[in-house]
């Protein structure tokens, strides 16, 4: 369902009849989970989106976000775990195991076939037909993909496990698992009754034969085909990867297995920390405002596939962290406002930040950000044009032109030139003057400037010209094809607005304009500004959507729209709001 990418409508906090009324459908959809556990899975506190989209295929879908990762989504009234709420439950549902080798189609939008089944000695689970279940591979009892069973589990052993097993809804490495954090499945060892350790001795563990004749040629329901050869979606991780990870155990399996979440959570706190002072942050930004230190340089920081959360990590608060670090002597905190901190001083020879290492990037993650659609955000070339209005035909149909026809300031100033030098209308005396015949005055000229002007120096007739014509203009976002169009290019427009609640929230619109996906702006906002993010329709625009931050966050956006992505100044509305420094947002 989520093999393609899919079209968002609204991202909405989530109001409290709403997520009451989640709950009691949770716990109506999975029973077995207790109340702590519920509360848990749906918070009271924590912020909660809901985002509305189409998928691919026209399903309209609900996605519930919780610490920016998707954790459950409807679909016709009808509630699904994802793969981030699985791992952390991953007992929710019934659980089917397959090979590393089905994964990659599965991700592909490929159903699950029977012969790819990995049965166990105990047994497969029983399930009817229609039930909801979770699909896991061999070696690693976390789930990989959710599915609904085509059959009984009595049916799946009549058929000799042959046909189509379960219509798959969800898996991990889709579109649905990308608007999270991306991380990777946790290592889950198989349950002492199932033993699915591929080290054992080859007689516990029952193949199907269908399977094992042909390990490599498993034809899965809805994969493409071309040339004989399945093509693998872009962004994937390689078959290979998977299958050495899943050799060893796991599907990311790595020397923090041992640690606790809080302690892994205070080794990223400290290393984006270091990154961020060794690289990021110069002499000249200091006073920096910490809150911006964690949103545009921490954050920024942070490796491919994990998510700094400081709420996870043993100091709970951004200050709490700061302190510590300040008493170790890298850094100097001041409150130079009330309630408003700022880093003021930096020890950039303190051995903690000379000695610390640039990580490089993992060979999975080069593969994976090599193979990605989601390739990093290049800015538009942006190039003003001009359109022959009605009122001009005549001076520009000498050169092929016609009303509408769009043309670029140069072409412009060249049919200008040659349609005064071909008429004889240069000034004999001085030939930084042109002589104004009929066609030229009727374009040019004012009315009451008609009887009175009859030349004009070179510059002022092109100026003239051009003001004259249509604005126009061309996009050419990298290895794509030039987009035109008529009028003004729109800047992305910041502004403030006040709320009933006498809350500032900042607003952002025409971000489309400049290939920028709202929901992805909305999602890093949120993420960096610690705040609460909406995106919801723009008023008066038709197919444009807007985003809601919550609080004068016009620093950040600054941050990410002009050092990050690069955007020229002149294309952006509305900077000139940012809080002024020691002012409460």
């Amino acid at each position: 369902m989520f093999a393609k990418a899919f079209r968002v409508k609204s991202n909405t906090a989530i109001k409290g009849s709403d997520r009451r009324k989640l709950r009691a459908d949770v716990t109506a959809a999975f029973p077995t989970l207790g109340t702590d556990q519920v509360s848990e899975l749906v918070p009271g506190k924590e912020e909660l989106n809901i985002l509305k989209l189409y998928a691919h295929k026209g399903d309209a879908v609900t996605v519930y976000m919780s610490g920016g990762n998707p954790i459950l989504f409807e679909l016709e009234k009808n509630l699904y775990p994802t793969v981030y709420t699985l791992w952390s439950y991953p007992d929710l549902l019934p659980t089917f195991t397959t090979w590393p080798l089905v994964l990659e189609k599965l991700v592909g939008g490929a159903d699950l076939m029977l012969p790819g089944l990995f049965v166990p000695p105990a047994g497969l689970p029983q399930v009817q037909k229609g039930d909801l279940c979770a699909i896991a591979l061999v070696g690693n009892r976390a789930p990989v993909a959710i599915g609904v069973a085509t059959m009984s589990t009595a049916e799946m052993l009549t058929s000799g496990l042959k046909g189509r097993g379960f219509s798959v809804l969800h898996t991990y490495q889709d579109h649905l698992w990308r608007s999270g954090d991306k991380s990777s499945p946790p290592s889950i060892a198989p349950r002492a009754q199932d033993p699915t350790d591929l080290s054992e001795e080859k007689g516990s563990i029952q193949v199907n034969p269908t399977l094992q004749e042909d390990m490599g040629h498993l034809t899965l329901e809805g994969e493409e085909e071309a040339n004989g050869e399945v093509h693998q979606v872009c962004g994937e991780r390689p078959l290979s990867e998977a299958s050495e990870d899943t050799s060893t155990g796991g599907l990311n399996h790595g020397s923090t297995d041992s640690k606790t979440l809080q302690e892994q959570m205070d080794e990223l706190l400290q290393r984006c920390f270091l990154h961020a002072l060794k690289c990021r942050v110069k002499k000249a930004d200091l006073p920096l405002l910490t809150s911006t230190f964690l949103g545009s340089h921490m954050f920024s920081c942070c490796p491919e596939g994990r998510q700094l959360d400081i709420k996870k990590s043993s100091y709970k608060k951004l200050s709490k962290f700061l302190q510590q670090m300040q008493q170790e002597q890298i850094i100097q905190v001041k409150e130079l406002s009330k309630g408003v901190e700022s880093i003021v001083a930096v020890d950039w020879r303190h051995p903690r930040i000379t000695s610390f290492v640039m990580p490089e990037p993992s060979p999975t993650s080069q593969t994976i950000q090599e193979g990605s659609r989601e390739q990093p955000y290049h800015p538009p070339d942006i190039k003003s044009l001009y359109c022959v209005p009605a009122s001009m035909t005549l001076l520009f149909q000498e050169s092929g032109h016609k009303k509408g026809s769009i043309l670029e300031g140069s072409e412009v100033r060249t049919i200008v030139i040659n349609y005064a030098k071909k008429n004889d209308l240069v000034d004999g005396n001085n030939k930084n003057l042109v002589k104004l015949d009929p066609i030229l005055c009727d374009c040019i000229l004012e009315k009451n400037e008609q009887r009175t002007v009859m030349k004009l120096p070179w510059d002022s007739l092109l100026t003239r010209c051009l003001e004259k014509l249509q604005p126009a203009y061309q996009v050419i976002f990298p290895g794509q094809e030039p987009i035109v169009k008529k009028g003004k290019i729109y800047p992305i427009d910041i502004t403030l607005a006040q709320r009933a609640s006498n809350k500032k929230v900042t607003v952002v619109r025409n971000l489309e304009t400049y290939g920028l996906d709202p929901c992805s702006v909305a999602a890093i906002l949120q993420q960096r500004c610690q705040a609460s993010t909406t995106v919801t329709p723009a008023p008066g625009a038709k197919d444009s959507l807007q985003v809601q931050i919550q609080g004068n966050q016009i620093h950040h956006l600054n941050w990410l729209l002009r050092e990050e992505y690069q955007i020229p100044r002149k294309y952006i509305q509305g900077l000139e709001k940012a809080p002024k420094p020691g002012k409460k947002k």
